[in-house]
Formats: C-alpha cells, sequence, structure tokens
C-alpha cells in the first residue's frame, strides 16, 4: 500500500453510514457485519475501491462493522483508500450534541477509529463539521502530529467554506485534498449560487459563494454526499416536480442503456470541477445500479444537463 493517495483518481466513494446495524447502544451483531460484508461487495464489484467512514456512524459501530469485514478478506486493506470523519460528539442523555475539534479530541477520535477499523492507518482523515471555537493552530497541530506518527496520510474537510478552508490551510503543513458536501439533483444551492447572482433570488441561496470554485482551483476534491437524493428521482418521488424529474432522468437512462441511478450521479459528475458521489446506500442491488457511473464517463450532453436541471429546479433559469 503506497503511502500517496489521490483521492481526485476516484470516480466515486463507498459511504458506510448505513452499516453497522441501528444507531442505539445494541451491540454489532452478526447479522450487522453480513450485510457490512454484503454492501462491500457490491460496491468492491462496481469498481469502487475508497470507502468513507465517520466516527459517529451507528455510534460507532459502522466502523466496527468494516473493520470485522476487513479482519476476513486477506489483502483488502491494501486494495483500498479508507477515509474516516471526526469532530462531532452525538447527543447523550441530557448532554446535547456538540462539535468538538479540540486537538486533544481529534487525536483520541483517530486513536478509537484505527481500533475498530482494524488497521493502522487511515488514508483521510476529514474534519466533520466546523467547531466554532476550534483554534486552527490548534487542531493544525493535532492534524500534523498524527501525520508525522504515521497514523493519518492526508487530510480534508466536511461541509465547510471557502474562508474555512483557507483558515485551516494557512496553519497547516500539508494540504488539505477533500471537501465533502451536501450535492444532488435536489440539493442544487452550490450549483444555483453561482447563476443567482444580482437577481432577488439570490438572498434565499445561503450556499456559500466561491467555495466550489475554491476547491476546484486548489485541487480539494469536491465529494458529494447525498448524492442519490434519497431516491426522489428513482422511485420515492413526492412531488409533481420530483415525478416530472424522475421521468426525464428514466428516459435518458432508457436512452443510454444504464440506469436512472446512474443518469442521477453523472449530473453531478458532469460538472467540470470533478465532483466524486460518496454512494450510501447499504441495499447491494441499488449499489450495483451505480456502476455506470463507476465505469463509464457521464454521457450527458450540455442540453440533457441543462434539461435535467431546469426540471428538477420546476422553473426556467433566471
Amino acid at each position: 500500500m503506497t503511502a500517496e493517495v489521490d483521492v481526485r483518481e476516484h470516480r466515486a466513494l463507498y459511504g458506510c453510514m448505513g452499516l453497522g446495524g441501528s444507531w442505539d447502544g445494541e451491540p454489532l451483531s452478526a447479522g450487522d457485519v453480513a450485510a457490512a460484508e454484503a454492501a462491500v461487495q457490491a460496491a468492491l464489484d462496481v469498481g469502487i475501491t475508497m470507502f468513507d467512514h465517520a466516527d459517529i456512524y451507528r455510534n460507532g459501530k459502522a466502523e466496527a462493522a468494516f473493520g470485522e469485514v476487513l479482519s476476513r478478506s486477506a489483502g483488502l486493506r491494501e486494495r483500498i483508500v479508507l477515509q474516516t470523519k471526526c469532530g462531532i460528539r452525538l447527543a447523550d442523555g441530557d448532554r446535547p450534541g456538540i462539535y468538538d475539534l479540540r486537538g486533544r479530541s481529534i487525536v483520541q477520535r483517530v486513536e478509537e477509529s484505527l481500533t475498530r477499523l482494524r488497521t493502522d492507518v487511515i488514508d483521510v482523515l476529514l474534519l466533520h463539521r466546523p467547531d466554532p471555537l476550534a483554534d486552527p493552530a490548534d487542531v493544525a497541530k493535532a492534524l500534523m502530529s498524527l501525520h508525522e506518527q504515521g497514523l493519518v496520510r492526508h487530510f480534508g474537510v466536511s461541509n465547510m467554506n471557502a474562508a474555512q478552508i483557507d483558515h485551516l490551510q494557512a496553519h497547516l503543513g500539508v494540504p488539505l485534498v477533500a471537501n465533502q458536501l451536501e450535492m444532488s439533483l435536489h440539493r442544487r444551492d452550490w450549483c444555483e449560487a453561482g447563476v443567482l447572482v444580482n437577481t432577488p433570488e439570490a438572498a434565499a441561496n445561503g450556499f456559500p459563494a466561491g467555495t466550489v470554485e475554491h476547491c476546484w482551483r486548489n485541487e480539494i476534491a469536491l465529494q458529494a454526499w447525498g448524492p442519490l437524493a434519497q431516491g426522489r428521482f428513482t422511485g420515492r418521488e413526492e412531488t409533481a416536480t420530483e415525478r416530472a424529474t424522475a421521468r426525464l432522468v428514466a428516459e435518458l437512462a432508457a436512452e443510454k442503456g444504464t440506469s436512472p441511478e446512474t443518469v442521477v450521479l453523472w449530473w453531478l459528475q458532469r460538472h467540470p470541477a470533478g465532483i466524486v458521489p460518496v454512494i450510501g446506500s447499504a441495499n447491494p442491488d441499488r449499489i450495483r445500479a451505480c456502476r455506470d457511473a463507476v465505469q463509464r464517463e457521464p454521457e450527458l450532453t450540455h442540453e440533457e444537463w441543462y434539461r435535467l436541471w431546469i426540471t428538477a429546479r420546476g422553473e426556467a433559469l433566471p
């Protein structure tokens, strides 16, 4: 396993939030591990070799289930890239959920993730959410310590804007390599922010301007969580606009000999910033439905891409 990982080489990631059973305190079961094994195998079958975790997923059981899968599969660790996140502390009884990017907390959470994942190194560590009390110098010191010890190879962020990324990068001795944001044909504010400039609608768009461009310019991979929009355009339509978009998605899928899931992912991948979807379904069949998003270049023309966008908007562009 080489020390260098280029996250931009991966056309899609598998998001492991659905692994590990329930979110409660019940212990990991044999069934949970079997389900994780089936999902991981489906991801490998379609060509995905980068797996995305977070320490909080299923209260740590997602990482633990994955670690068990690794322990049963000789040589698998050497063939994949492991990414995990830290920085969120879940609510517990009367204690509310908070964000925690204190340096000592980062180190402790990474050590716990390494144990659950049954590995001696994390390829990519993302800071899960911004912590308003975080001191970037303290954060950077912790990250560099982990890096120098050989425990983490690369670092990135999640749900951060350009200014927050720059502020941390100024203190960090290695480049940030990824920013994970919610992006999909349903969650389009990242795209619309760029065309609503100088329109009345701009005030209602809360996406931080310049973040996509900042990541693109600085070769920070844009990883899209929730890229399938919880099935809104592939079987779980709830509104007239979603139904119209689903019909168009199905039409394009039939024309191109692929699945509706692939068309939805291609809409993201067609963007020149090189957006990488994080496929989060735990259903092996749905994972396999995304095969062409991993194995084929996006086959959407300029006009088809815009048809999808405008139909999902439910109205013409400004």
